[in-house]
C-alpha cells in the first residue's frame, strides 16, 4: 500500500502517522521526493482503512500496490535512487563506467589495466578474484589474493573497486571492496542475497541467464527488505535461441526496469555478446536506450587471459568506446 503526503506536511504529523502505522505490525518505508513524500507500507495491508487514512488532513492519495516487489517499486520510490561510490555516481541522470579484466591474474597485470581504463575515464575498477566457472578444471580465481591485488590496483589509481563474491562465509574477505557484485548464477542465491541486505555495501546484481525481469527485481527485493537499500541492476544477456553469440542481450530490459523501479540499471555488452567486436556496439546501443552504466570487460594481453578473453577488449579499444559512448550521450541529451 501507497500513502502519498500532502506537500508541506510537518514532520510531527508525518512522524505520528509513521508511528501509528508502525503500531500496526507493518513496515514503513518513507521516500522523501523533491516534491512530495511517499509512505510505503509493507506487510499485510489487508488490515489497514484505507478510507480512515485518505480522510486524514496530511494524506493526498491512499492506493494499493499489486506487485510483489516492494521496496524496489517505483511505486514506493518515485525519484531515481543514485548511489555513491567514491566520487563516482550511479542513477539519476549520471553515468558510471565499470571496466577491468574478467579475472585478477598478476599485480602487474591488474595495475596496468587499472591505470588504462581510468585514463580512458572509467569511474571503477572490476575484476574476478572468485570466478565461477562452468567446468571445474578451469581457472577458479585468485581467491583472497585476488582481492588483495584489487586493493593494491585501487591504491595505485584511486579507482573503487568491484568484484563478485560467491558465498555468504566469504564476506569477511570483501570487508574493504567498494562494490559487491553477484553474478548470474547466484541472482537466485537467497541465503546469499539475505547477508548481503545485512551490510551497507553498494550489490550489483546480474540478472540470471534464463531469469525473468520480474524474478531480478525479487531478488533486489530480498537485498532490500534485508536493510540495503543500496542494489544496482545489471542486464548481462539472457540464454535464447541464438547460435552465434553467447548470450541475448535484452535491451529493452532497460527502459521496462527504469519503469518498474527506481533502482539504477548498467548493462554488460561483454557477458551478453561473448566475441570482442559485439561489445562495442552493443555498448552504445545499451547508452541509447538509457542504461545508467556499462560495465565492460578489458584485458592488456586478451589472446593469454585466464579467463573469458575473447570478449575482452584491448586498452586501446576501449579508450575509442568511451570516446564513442561520450557521443552518444551528448546526442540524446
Amino acid at each position: 500500500m501507497i500513502v502519498a503526503l500532502k506537500p508541506d506536511t510537518a514532520d510531527e504529523k508525518q512522524n505520528q502517522l509513521v508511528d501509528w502505522l508502525k503500531g500496526m505490525g507493518l513496515g514503513v518505508h518513507i521516500s522523501k521526493g523533491e516534491y512530495q513524500t511517499v509512505l510505503g507500507l509493507i506487510g499485510d495491508t489487508g488490515k489497514v482503512d484505507m478510507e480512515l487514512i485518505a480522510s486524514l488532513d496530511i494524506v493526498e492519495s491512499v492506493s494499493r500496490v499489486t506487485e510483489t516487489f516492494k521496496c524496489c517499486n517505483r511505486k514506493f520510490h518515485p525519484d531515481d535512487t543514485v548511489i555513491t561510490v567514491g566520487d563516482a555516481k550511479i542513477g539519476g541522470g549520471s553515468f558510471c563506467l565499470i571496466a577491468g579484466p574478467c579475472s585478477v591474474e598478476t599485480e602487474e597485470q591488474i595495475v596496468a589495466v587499472a591505470k588504462a581504463v581510468k585514463q580512458s575515464g572509467a569511474n571503477m575498477l572490476r575484476g574476478g578474484a572468485f570466478k565461477p566457472r562452468t567446468s571445474p578444471y578451469d581457472f577458479q580465481g585468485l581467491k583472497a589474493t585476488g582481492i588483495e591485488l584489487l586493493k593494491i590496483a585501487r591504491q595505485e589509481t584511486g579507482l573503487p573497486i568491484v568484484t563478485e563474491i560467491m558465498s555468504a562465509s566469504d564476506l569477511e574477505l570483501f570487508a574493504d571492496v567498494d562494490v559487491l557484485q553477484v553474478g548470474a548464477r547466484n541472482m537466485q542465491n537467497f541465503d546469499l542475497l539475505r547477508e548481503l541486505g545485512h551490510t551497507d555495501k553498494p550489490i550489483l546484481l546480474k540478472r540470471g541467464l534464463a531469469n525473468t525481469l520480474k524474478e531480478l527485481l525479487m531478488s533486489a527485493e530480498y537485498i532490500m527488505a534485508s536493510g540495503n537499500e543500496n542494489v544496482i541492476l545489471c542486464e548481462r544477456g539472457i540464454r535464447t535461441y541464438s547460435d552465434y553469440l553467447r548470450n541475448t542481450l535484452d535491451l529493452s530490459a532497460v527502459p521496462m526496469l527504469h519503469e518498474l523501479s527506481h533502482l539504477p540499471v548498467i548493462v554488460d555488452p561483454s557477458h551478453a555478446t561473448g566475441i570482442a567486436r559485439m561489445v562495442p556496439p552493443m555498448a552504445l546501443a545499451a547508452v541509447a536506450a538509457g542504461a545508467d552504466g556499462l560495465i565492460v570487460e578489458v584485458h592488456n594481453d586478451p589472446l593469454h587471459a585466464l579467463c573469458d578473453g575473447a570478449q575482452s577488449l584491448k586498452p586501446e579499444e576501449y579508450d575509442s568506446l568511451v570516446r564513442k559512448i561520450n557521443a552518444v550521450r551528448e546526442a540524446i541529451k
